[in-house]
């Protein structure tokens, strides 16, 4: 280091320079090249860091992030519930939150389905494969789980995934591929041994004989029972207060409450049988079905959209005044082009087009502001509330699912949207406001998918590096 340099680089002031003699010049010369060399060192090997985290072999990890309402159990946050000291309970959670628990314990999550405040893991750990439900348990709808010292009586709440015991005659080569669960029962699709149900059978929703009196949190009525008269060639399970079933070959059946025509026999009559839904069904291969709680949407392989259940809101008024219609009609919904995913909540119902677009009818919040409220016709909200801008022009909606008064959609390049109602914070948009149009999730990863639940979420990412 030169003089001239070592001077202008120190804050000396003219008095302690003259008096610096030049031994000390030499020792603070030393001193500040041996703090430059261990300065560039620390520079080098945090550039060695950086290399090492973005290399090209890196792969993103998967995660798993819940919101919406804490307090019945349903994110499997045990310290939102029981917090350590000197931290407050935490009533709901307004934003994606990390769910950890399957991480710390080395576990797989590849499925999941959110109910009325419970919610349903599919899980990996090494070999095994394992279900977890967390959340409301007082019909036993996420198995039943007993309390220390009452060996009949069952947990009500649950605040932290729990393995639920599976009664299957090939545990070694069976596991559950898809889970519904609907206001307090769950449906388990298995890949070999057919379709298992568990929870409140009230109605039928179960799809076995409904039972007068019936105490379902009780070992004795909480057990998972096999669906009988069903095909075995289920590939998707939809509920709500009814249950759905979907064939590979395209027919649909159907049972639990249709007090609204939801079930869609011809009847608004209970029916623990699964019985084939006809209608404008006959002859028309489905390949996707949609509906939360009443009302029920159906796709054709041809992108025809059909549908039943309730119509309060005028979610089917396109094609009948009545406020029920209890077996499926073809709706005419042309305006949309071909159709690829539909979905109804409690009033309102959306569609996803092949080409990406959504569209929106029925009563609420519906994503085009708050000056339209209620409509009988499909609705397009526009491409520019989900991204689809000079910025970001070929970003394409992929997914749309919604709870009972929110909405959420999908893109390509991994961007989560919601709109509707705010329950408990299900927007995940860090505020207490109803939103009126779509507004993108802050999310901390890529999101590959997502399941709604009435009043809180889950959804699945990717880490961005």
């Amino acid at each position: 280091m030169e003089l001239s340099s070592f001077l202008s680089s120190t804050m000396l002031c003219r008095r302690c320079l003259l008096s610096t003699t030049i031994k000390d010049f030499l020792r603070i010369q030393k001193r500040c090249m041996k703090n430059s060399k261990k300065k560039a060192n620390i520079i080098e090997e945090r550039k060695d860091q950086v290399f090492q985290y973005v290399r090209e072999n890196a792969k993103p990890t998967e995660r798993l992030y819940v919101w919406g309402c804490a307090t019945t159990g349903s994110l499997g946050v045990a310290s939102y519930l029981k917090p350590a000291k000197g931290q407050r309970l935490m009533h709901c959670m307004r934003r994606p939150a990390r769910l950890k628990f399957f991480d710390d314990n080395d576990i797989k999550v590849n499925g999941a389905a959110c109910g009325y405040g419970f919610t349903i893991f599919l899980g990996k750990k090494g070999k095994e494969h394992c279900v977890f439900g967390t959340g409301i348990n007082t019909n036993s709808q996420i198995g039943f789980h007993r309390l220390p010292h009452d060996k009949e009586k069952g947990i009500d709440y649950i605040i932290q995934p729990a393995k639920i015991a599976l009664p299957f005659d090939n545990p070694d080569t069976t596991r559950v591929t898809q889970a519904a669960c609907g206001r307090a029962h769950t449906i388990l699709l298995t890949n070999n041994e057919g379709v298992y149900s568990m929870g409140n059978n009230a109605y039928g929703q179960c799809g076995r004989r409904i039972v007068e009196g019936e105490i379902y949190s009780s070992r004795q009525s909480s057990q998972i029972q096999r669906i009988q008269d069903l095909p075995t060639n289920i590939v998707k399970v939809v509920c709500g207060q009814d249950t759905l079933f979907l064939t590979k070959t395209g027919e649909v059946y159907s049972c639990g409450l249709g007090a609204d025509g939801q079930t869609g026999l011809g009847h608004y009559d209970s029916e623990h049988r699964p019985t084939l839904v006809q209608g404008d069904l006959q002859g028309v291969k489905v390949k996707d079905i949609g509906g939360a709680v009443d009302c029920v949407l159906a796709v054709s392989e041809n992108g025809d959209l059909f549908g039943w259940g309730n119509s309060e809101y005028n979610q089917l008024s396109m094609i009948t005044d009545t406020t029920q219609v209890n077996v499926p009609r073809h709706l005419p919904v042309d305006r949309c082009g071909r159709i690829r995913k539909a979905v109804a909540g409690g009033s309102m119902c959306a569609v996803l087009t092949e080409k990406g677009h959504v569209y929106v009818w029925g009563y609420g919040l519906l994503g085009k502001g708050p000056n339209l409220e209620s409509s009988n016709i499909p609705e397009k909200i526009p491409a520019a509330l989900f991204g689809q801008h000079d910025i970001d022009a070929y970003s394409k909606l992929v997914d749309i699912t919604c709870g009972i008064g929110h909405f959420m959609a999908l893109t390509d390049s991994g961007n989560l949207y919601s709109w509707g109602k705010n329950r408990s914070g299900c927007l995940g948009l860090y505020i207490q406001r109803d939103q009126f149009y779509p507004l993108k999730v802050s999310m901390p990863a890529e999101t590959h998918a997502i399941v709604c639940g009435v009043d809180h979420n889950v959804a699945f990412c990717r880490s961005f590096a």
